[in-house]
């Protein structure tokens, strides 16, 4: 297969879905579907975030700030408020226990 060809297949099968949800945006869905929908951003966050916090040697740490950035978020309606403050949580815990902050997991 040619490369310009695979380039216009990449092209064709990223471009349709993205055409189509533009011209379904007059459409109005059932409220069970509306529900089922609004959950979809949240329950994919997820599947990418859990298994790096979880998989990792400092899993307690970083569930500790998944914690706190989630509790700001939920608190404040703020993202970046809730990101930063899991950061600094994560980071606070990581120096109480006494781990270097010049060691980085999986260096």
């Amino acid at each position: 297969m040619s490369g310009l060809l695979t380039i216009g297949l990449m092209w064709l099968v990223t471009y349709l879905p993205r055409l189509l949800g533009l011209h379904l945006g007059h459409l109005r869905l059932p409220p069970f579907w509306q529900a089922f929908l609004a959950y979809i951003p949240v329950s994919v966050f997820a599947a990418l975030t859990l298994p790096d916090v979880l998989g990792s040697s400092e899993w307690p740490q970083r569930l500790v700030g998944c914690a706190a950035g989630g509790l700001i978020i939920w608190r404040t309606r703020q993202l970046a408020a809730g990101i930063l403050g899991g950061f600094a949580v994560y980071w606070a815990v990581r120096v109480l226990l006494g781990d270097s902050l010049l060691h980085f997991p999986g260096s």
